[in-house]
């Protein structure tokens, strides 16, 4: 399992967790498309958002691994802003690579492509 150096943990200040310390010796957790419904809580929302912007901000349109990605947090986003890029695509293989779609991601969470949240 790749681990993406310099990539953050976590969000700032909360337990949203973005990265594993390391893989499940059990296999890896299935990445999934997720339903994100308009009534979703705040702290989900800027999880999300600050995720995408983490993912921008170290692959931008660059092909990357799953690695040690969250496969909840990414599920959040899979299907929409985050594609597979791999015929076929195995959800339960760290090496599994996956490319930001940059129309959606800019329709859906403009403030992380466009703006610089980490300052």
């Amino acid at each position: 399992m790749i681990k993406h150096r310099g990539f953050p943990g976590r969000l700032p200040g909360t337990d949203f967790q973005f990265t594993l310390r390391r893989a499940n010796p059990k296999g890896a957790t299935p990445i999934i498309r997720r339903e994100r419904f308009a009534d979703r809580r705040p702290p989900d929302k800027r999880a999300d958002l600050w995720f995408m912007a983490a993912l921008w901000d170290h692959f931008g349109t660059e092909p990357f691994e799953r690695g040690n990605l969250d496969a909840g947090r990414l599920s959040w986003l899979f299907g929409r802003e985050v594609l597979p890029l791999d015929d076929p695509f195995d959800s339960k293989d760290y090496e599994a690579r996956l490319i930001i779609d940059e129309r959606a991601a800019r329709a859906a969470f403009p403030e992380a492509i466009d703006g610089d949240l980490w300052a």
